[in-house]
């Protein structure tokens, strides 16, 4: 066999593939830290303040936008209380679940913050008429362990939520964030009477003397302050 005089050039066809190939390789490198950037972070936090302590969970969206919800209860209690002259059993409950906005319009670690919550904020004040009477209005009136007078302030169980912040931004690692806003809302006041005590005639009218100044001071108030702090960790997922 007689060599070929004019041989295929394919050593450097082959060395434009394989420089090809290492730009190819150069960029995916170049580019893994960008897209490890699209991806996004959760954290797990802990808070505590007003209302209570709880905990929740925040998934940022974006640099600027975050998604959160937290639990937070305060517990529930019984206490003696005098309130316009009659001495109640007082019960409360306080809790409230709420779903969080967060926008970080400087994308720094403030924000604003909007949300909706579920509330259970409730306090129950229980007068028996087991001392003989109860005078309650303008009237004394003579009662049995059968009578007795249930006061109830309710905040609404759907309640937005508005307010300022910092942290919760995303990031890694540990992290302090804080809360300051309100529920808005206005709690309701309503008075059962139980037993033959109900049965008065006057006593509607005698009730609604008695808590006025009850319902004047709980009309007051459109809001339920919310303060918090919290301790999460931030993990990317």
């Amino acid at each position: 066999m007689h060599p070929n005089p004019h041989p295929t050039p394919q050593r450097p066809a082959r060395r434009a593939r394989l420089a090809l190939a290492g730009l190819s390789a150069l960029a995916a490198l170049g580019a893994a830290p960008a897209a490890h950037a699209l991806e996004l972070n959760g954290e797990i936090y802990v808070n505590a303040g007003l209302p209570g302590i709880g905990l929740g969970y925040a998934r940022p969206i974006d640099s600027r936008f975050s998604l959160r919800g937290d639990f937070m209860a305060l517990g529930s209690g019984d206490r003696t209380t005098t309130e316009s002259g009659i001495t109640y059993q007082s019960r409360h409950k306080l809790q409230r679940m709420t779903l969080f906005g967060d926008w970080f319009p400087f994308e720094n670690s403030f924000r604003l913050t909007g949300g909706l919550s579920s509330t259970h904020y409730k306090m129950t004040l229980d007068a028996s008429g087991a001392g003989g009477s109860l005078t309650i209005g303008d009237r004394t009136y003579t009662t049995t362990a059968a009578d007795g007078l249930e006061v109830q302030i309710k905040f609404p169980t759907i309640a937005p939520y508005v307010g300022i912040g910092w942290g919760h931004q995303l990031n890694t690692g540990w992290r302090v964030s804080a809360d300051l806003g309100a529920l808005i809302g206005r709690a309701k006041v309503t008075a059962t009477p139980r037993g033959a005590l109900a049965s008065e005639a006057d006593l509607q009218a005698n009730l609604d003397k008695e808590l006025s100044e009850l319902r004047g001071t709980v009309g007051k108030f459109r809001a339920i302050p919310q303060i918090t702090v919290s301790v999460g960790y931030s993990f990317w997922i």
